[in-house]
């Protein structure tokens, strides 16, 4: 405060001297270099402060002054500068605005030209603009044959693929799939190649890949045509999405955390989710594969396409051929070559360890009995044979028996039963199933996050029956079914019994469900067939010879019996005559199984048997469900 005071009572009288100055300034000269002028006794009656009138205090007065003048000098020089920049640059403006709204025909040539050549810099920006645009789409040629991501990657070409596509394609319309198979064709339904793909008498069945079903309808194999898919060059860019089928790749490496595979060319492919459908490789005998190469090429492993294909032509240009196995594959198989060797002069033997045809499914009489079918249609079977070795000589490949006997025979059909094809399991880190083979899941078909197992590959929980693998078409139906749904977040646990079936031609067939398996007790129980209790008029009546696919998914609410329905469980005798009837699998009273010999249409009642997983210890009373007796 005392400073501020101070200050003060020296800053005053200098003010008011600054004022007389101003007053009387227009009659005296107030600036002189190097001098400073003297103020004179009149101007110091003005100081009433007392402030001293020494040097010191004059010169402070003169800057103060002198600094004051020429900052407002200044100031004024520079408003005035600015007011006369903004003036021009707003006359400017004015005539700028003004030459736009003239009309055309006022412009002068000048300006004409000025415009033309600003249009003409617009032109070429909008050009340019287009031409970059153009250049960010990214034409068809120049996008790479297979997509580097997809969100469902589907390993596998088969029925479960497919089904799993389908599936994903119903909950999710916009979703982008991609099939991934070794084989070079789309996917396709395999029973037809060992039933009605043989009894068609069109000569272009093998080019063609089209039958004719028991009920006359003509059919191909393949799920859908081409034109259903889109190609894996395009899936990443139509607009709903879309399935691909990427053939003749492998799939050789899963990377589960890194969510990516790599292909047999090094390509890789990441993606969110992945179902694992590789299905089996057939087995072989370890006596045929050390017999040496000419006896690997005069033996077919029957799976695929190709197979049929080369089988067929076979058929048709040899003297004999020798099947190895009495299961499903095998004596279908026989029924097939046997029927075509009745016009021709082939030779059709069929040999197996078993007593009599699919003896590790159907009860020893009913496989005796199938047996003689069997051979009725031609064939020579032969059961409890085993192959002890092969040799090729003489342009024959001869079969060296257990007991001693040989058979000489053109060609060779291995058909002992199926591997599932587990490869990706090391590189992935997936868990096998010691017993049952194949890539452990839980009930709802998942291995690892992300990653599902359907088809023929999967060992799967099954919540009645316990851990099971099935290597059926109406498995694969309906795992892959369920694991595209699970793969859109459905979250299902697979509580579905799927069936299958097997024709020994248009006459004889059977349908079962669970664990068919003639070590367990079995309870039969037949009737009189008749005309429409054959696979023929079944597919008549249904539309379709691939029974599975209106059964899926179908489970009876209730069951009725009619009062007068009867059912005895009579002992089978020789040279019966099994119609048709039903066979029922126990385990401790329960029944685990069920097969409907020639008896069709009933699959949901015997789903729903299993299903409630009840003690019966009466079964003639089950055995009325299914109306067996009916005309």
């Amino acid at each position: 405060m005392l400073q501020c005071r101070a200050v003060w009572q020296k800053l005053a009288p200098l003010s008011r001297a600054s004022s007389t100055l101003g007053r009387t300034g227009s009659k005296r000269r107030v600036f002189k270099p190097y001098t400073v002028p003297p103020l004179g006794p009149s101007t110091g009656c003005l100081m009433s402060t007392g402030v001293s009138r020494n040097s010191n205090s004059n010169l402070m007065y003169f800057f103060i002054v002198g600094g004051t003048f020429i900052g407002g000098i200044t100031y004024v020089y520079s408003t005035i500068k600015e007011d006369k920049e903004r003036y021009k640059k707003r006359v400017t403006q004015m005539r700028s605005r003004s030459s736009e709204e003239r009309k055309p025909e006022e412009l002068s040539a000048k300006d004409a030209s000025e415009l033309s050549d600003q249009v003409s810099v617009k032109v070429t920006a909008e050009k340019s603009e287009t031409e970059i645009e153009s250049a960010t789409v990214e034409p068809v040629s120049a996008r790479p044959d297979i997509p580097s991501h997809v969100p469902y990657l589907l390993i596998g070409g088969g029925t479960a693929s497919f089904a799993a596509a389908r599936s994903i394609r119903a909950r999710d319309p916009g979703a982008r799939v991609l099939i991934v198979t070794e084989e070079p064709d789309l996917p396709y339904m395999r029973p037809p190649l060992s039933k009605e793909l043989w009894f068609s008498d069109d000569s272009s069945v093998p080019e063609t890949l089209k039958f004719k079903q028991w009920n006359g309808k003509e059919r191909s194999i393949y799920f859908q045509p081409p034109s259903f898919y889109v190609s894996p060059q395009e899936l990443s860019f139509v607009e709903n999405g879309g399935v691909a089928v990427l053939t003749r790749k492998k799939v050789v490496n899963i990377d589960v955390r890194g969510n990516k595979v790599k292909l047999d060319d090094d390509v890789e492919i990441t993606y969110d989710k992945c179902l694992i459908a590789t299905g089996g490789i057939p087995r072989n005998l370890p006596s045929l594969e050390r017999a040496g190469e000419e006896v690997q090429k005069r033996t077919t492993l029957f799976r695929k396409v190709e197979d049929f294909k080369s089988l067929e032509a076979i058929s048709r240009n040899v003297k004999s051929i020798v099947i190895i196995g009495g299961g499903f594959l095998g004596s279908e198989l026989a029924c097939a070559l046997g029927r075509r060797a009745q016009n021709t002069e082939l030779e059709v033997i069929q040999i197996f360890p078993e007593k009599g045809n699919m003896g590790k499914i159907l009860p020893e009489y009913l496989s005796n009995w199938t047996t003689e079918k069997v051979r009725k249609e031609g064939v020579n079977v032969m059961p409890n044979t085993l192959v002890k070795s092969a040799k090729y000589n003489d342009n024959k490949v001869v079969l060296l028996l257990k007991h001693g006997q040989t058979i000489k025979t053109d060609h060779v059909i291995a058909a002992v039963g199926l591997e599932p094809c587990v490869e990706l399991a090391k590189s992935a880190r997936l868990e096998l199933d010691s017993d049952l083979g194949g890539f452990r899941v839980n009930a709802e078909l998942q291995a690892r996050s992300n990653i599902w197992v359907a088809g023929d590959a999967a060992c799967f929980y099954d919540l009645k029956l316990g851990r099971r693998r099935v290597e059926h078409h109406d498995h694969a139906v309906v795992s892959g079914r369920l694991a595209g749904e699970n793969m859109t977040g459905a979250s299902k646990p697979y509580w579905h019994q799927s069936m299958f079936w097997s024709d020994l031609g248009p006459d004889v067939g059977y349908e079962a469900i669970g664990i068919v398996d003639s070590s367990l007790p079995t309870v039969g129980v037949f009737a009189k067939g008749t005309a429409k209790d054959t696979p023929r008029a079944v597919t008549e009546m249904s539309g379709t010879g691939i029974r599975s696919e209106s059964e899926t998914e179908t489970v009876a609410t209730s069951v009725s019996v009619a009062a007068d329905a009867t059912a005895v469980a009579h002992p089978p005798a020789g040279g019966d005559d099994y119609g048709k009837g039903v066979i029922f699998y126990l385990r401790d009273k329960v029944v685990v199984g069920i097969l409907l010999w020639n008896v069709f249409n009933r699959m949901p009642i015997a789903r729903k048997v299993i299903k409630d997983g009840e003690e019966y210890d009466d079964l003639n009373e089950i055995a009325k469900l299914f109306n067996i007796h009916d005309d």
